[in-house]
């Protein structure tokens, strides 16, 4: 059973900030823009800060999670923070071997493969990861009427790290476990269910005002073994939070998902993220009713020249009115090499932006 614990008293002028808002299936004067990966990577100030100090432990430090996450607010204006964090970092909580490695990422000691395997995973506890509440009160503290969105790794992409040993391009033993022993399987996933959605109640425990379920890698499974060997898993995530406080918007993002966005949107989740390969408009169409959509900038329009760029971002916006409501983010995530000047400028795009300009 999930750890029962109050809820953070949030500031009161959260309901009207305009992601919320947009979140909740209605339109905001403005619409909201922020940025998958924006705390990180092509900030010269994110890299400064980081010297030295391996990601995982940049990622327990509350200092360096409340300075990092902070970065791009000051930077760009955006309407909401994603709390700086890795999918792993819940795993590495409750005892498993593992390593960020540079250029590489996740890498498993031990891979995942028999039933004896699961004893060495123990459930997530609050008790494991104080300093992630210390971070997010920190921040709460700090952004006052910017929401922080809270951030968990989807039971499918954690299992696949734990079953390939780190990433890779097939999922080749990953898909081999689960066609070949449902039963153990499905118990994995209850496992990584129990440990994500733990890790974002406690995030909305402390006080983040919407959370994001990251599912990486499901792009690579048909509709129908989605649906069978994944969404249960994926919603039992999702619920724990709505159960928590159903005041906080969930969104839910994967990569080359088209084919699964309203089985996503089934899901539980009140914001659908889509990667840029779906066009926004036809997205809604997928998704159905009664949600929001989140995205979809073709990451690599921020190398664009800006008369490009602010065309691509019209043609975003306007795809977006189709939905009941609309956060503007890329497809995917801020590329490392990307000239924050590029980034700041979608930002300013965004809020700028008026229908009429772009006819």
């Amino acid at each position: 059973m999930p750890t029962e614990y109050p809820v953070a008293t949030r500031d009161p002028r959260l309901h009207d900030a305009p992601l919320l808002i947009a979140a909740r299936g209605e339109h905001p004067e403005v619409t909201p823009v922020w940025f998958m990966r924006q705390a990180g990577r092509s900030l010269p100030e994110y890299r400064k800060v980081r010297e030295g100090i391996a990601m995982l432990d940049s990622c327990r430090r509350p200092d360096l999670v409340t300075e990092i996450t902070l970065q791009p607010v000051r930077r760009y204006g955006v309407d909401a923070a994603i709390f700086f964090s890795d999918i792993v970092v819940p795993l590495k909580a409750v005892g498993v071997g593992l390593d960020i490695k540079p250029g590489v990422g996740p890498v498993i000691e031990q891979p995942f493969r028999t039933r004896a395997d699961l004893d060495r995973i123990p459930e997530l506890d609050a008790g494991m990861i104080t300093d992630i509440t210390e971070s997010v009160r920190l921040l709460t503290a700090e952004l006052g009427a910017t929401p922080l969105i809270g951030f968990a790794g989807a039971p499918f992409t954690l299992a696949s790290y734990l079953v390939e040993g780190g990433p890779s391009r097939d999922l080749g033993k990953t898909k081999a476990l689960m066609y070949s022993d449902p039963q153990l399987w499905n118990d994995l996933l209850n496992r990584l269910a129990q440990i994500s959605g733990e890790f974002l109640r406690v995030q909305v425990a402390a006080g983040a005002s919407a959370v994001q379920l990251f599912d990486s890698w499901v792009g690579a499974l048909p509709l129908a073994d989605y649906t069978r060997f994944v969404r249960p898993a994926s919603s039992k995530v999702l619920a724990a939070v709505r159960d928590l406080d159903p005041t906080v918007p969930r969104i839910h993002f994967g990569v080359q998902t088209g084919e699964l966005l309203h089985a996503m949107g089934e899901a539980g989740a009140d914001v659908v993220g889509v990667d840029f390969r779906v066009p926004l408009d036809e997205a809604v169409t997928r998704i159905g009713p009664g949600r929001a959509v989140q995205g979809n900038l073709d990451p690599a329009l921020l190398f664009a020249p800006r008369d490009v760029l602010r065309r691509r971002v019209g043609e975003t916006l306007t795809a977006g009115r189709f939905a009941s409501g609309h956060i503007f983010n890329l497809g995917h995530g801020v590329p490392p090499d990307t000239d924050p000047d590029q980034v700041k400028y979608v930002v300013d795009a965004v809020h700028g932006w008026k229908f009429a300009d772009y006819q």
